[in-house]
């Protein structure tokens, strides 16, 4: 004989906080009406436009060591100031379509190592530094360092920008930027080569313009940048005449003329925050003698 066994019925209950629905292993929640699905996957393109220019100043970089290795300084030095004007307009491009990216922010940071940090550290060395192995063991040894120092600081200087680049001032730079270094020095190489002289004549020169540069670019000498220029549209008629003078001056001679403007940035540094140190104390004295009155 069977006995007949009932089951309770169980009232359906809606799911809340209240009362949550457990799923087994595997199950998913069923999605709501009202809602999207949400892509996981991470975006796999690139814009082409800015990353073009940083890849073709990686290039002019590049090109600019080959060169130096086939003993045509002028053309490696002619190569890292492409990649200047390269590195200048990357980032405008970028600004301008809309199309800035963390991606282009680190691959334009690689692109200056290369450019701005080993090309020239690689063309002084072959240009004028390794002539100091004919002096000794010793001196030869300064005129890699020297190289190496170079480089290093521009990597240093580039790894600080990066991670102070939304706390710091943009109309300042803090310490001489790669592209500045780099022209510094390409423009005294340029320079010689257009005079008699040879990098042999000035190898022992060339390692305290290495090292300065180098130590320049991890200081906390303030730059201007130029980022916030110029301020409107418009700017004074008195602009117009003196680029016509830049120009002609660049015309009639390049290499002195991009040295001199080299030299007149590095220098502009230097005063500006020796001015404002002398500025800082004034103040400080003054508020003490307030202070004491």
């Amino acid at each position: 004989m069977r006995w007949a066994t009932s089951q309770p019925q169980l009232a359906e209950v809606p799911p809340g906080p209240a009362n949550p629905v457990k799923l087994a292993a595997g199950d998913e929640l069923p999605m709501r009406m009202d809602e999207t699905p949400r892509s996981t996957k991470p975006s796999r393109g690139i814009y082409l436009l800015p990353n073009l220019f940083t890849t073709a100043a990686m290039f002019s970089g590049f090109y600019a060591i080959v060169a130096a290795i086939g003993a045509r300084y002028t053309e490696a030095a002619i190569a890292v100031f492409v990649a200047t004007l390269l590195d200048g307009l990357d980032g405008r491009v970028a600004r301008l379509t809309g199309t800035q990216s963390e991606f282009g922010v680190q691959y334009d940071s690689l692109s200056d190592l290369v450019s701005f940090g080993l090309a020239p550290a690689l063309v002084m060395y072959t240009w004028s530094l390794s002539a100091l192995k004919g002096f000794g063991p010793m001196w030869g040894k300064i005129g890699w360092a020297a190289a190496f120092i170079y480089a290093a600081c521009a990597a240093l200087r580039l790894a600080r920008f990066n991670t102070q680049v939304n706390v710091i001032d943009k109309r300042y730079f803090q310490g001489l930027a790669s592209p500045a270094a780099a022209g510094l020095c390409m423009a005294f190489v340029w320079t010689i080569e257009r005079t008699d002289l040879t990098g042999d004549d000035v190898c022992f020169i060339t390692p305290f313009l290495a090292i300065g540069a180098g130590l320049l670019m991890v200081s906390n000498v303030r730059y201007y940048s130029f980022k916030a220029w110029p301020l409107s549209d418009k700017v004074p008629f008195i602009w117009i005449p003196l680029a016509m003078l830049i120009l002609v001056a660049l015309a009639i001679d390049t290499p002195r003329v991009l040295l001199t403007i080299a030299l007149l940035y590095v220098l502009s540094g230097l005063i500006m925050t020796v001015w404002g140190l002398i500025r800082h104390r004034r103040g400080r004295r003054a508020a003490r003698g307030g202070g004491e009155a």
